[in-house]
């Protein structure tokens, strides 16, 4: 196992997900890579506008990504030897392609428990990168305390 790569949403699974793939990279002695996925702007088209008729969303993206930059850069700052990347897409499609563009042989997410009508609802993107996982996944669970 040379690569492992740890999905970073900023919610309450954050810790557990670093701290458990902290270790994992320890054991096996892999590079981790802690990686964070900024959503699309939505489609302006959906609603009648064109990019350049709503530029509102195109600051509140840019912005949004800095403060993940700033964020991950937090996270990181305590992992020796930790890469740190912001891609943009659906997170579930994202962290599919990063997995098998950066060769990763681990992916390591967090599971909020929401449910099923939840996840009917919302989608899950842990469940949906273990319906279609290409490398093992480990989903951390996280409970509410």
């Amino acid at each position: 196992m040379k690569t492992i790569v740890a999905a970073i949403d900023f919610s309450d699974a954050t810790d557990l997900v670093v701290e458990t793939a902290v270790a994992q990279a320890k054991a096996f002695g892999a590079e981790l890579h802690l990686v964070h996925v900024l959503e699309r702007e939505p489609a302006y088209t959906a609603y009648g506008f064109t990019p350049d008729e709503f530029p509102a969303m195109h600051t509140f993206h840019e912005e949004a990504g800095r403060r993940a930059k700033k964020r991950l850069d937090a996270i990181a700052a305590d992992v020796e030897g930790v890469q740190r990347h912001l891609v943009d897409g659906s997170p579930l499609q994202a962290l599919l392609d990063y997995v098998k563009e950066n060769g990763a042989d681990l992916m390591v997410l967090g599971s909020h428990g929401h449910g099923m009508v939840a996840s009917l609802l919302i989608g899950s993107v842990a469940e949906g990168m273990v319906r279609k996982a290409v490398v093992p996944t480990l989903v951390v669970p996280v409970t509410a305390s």
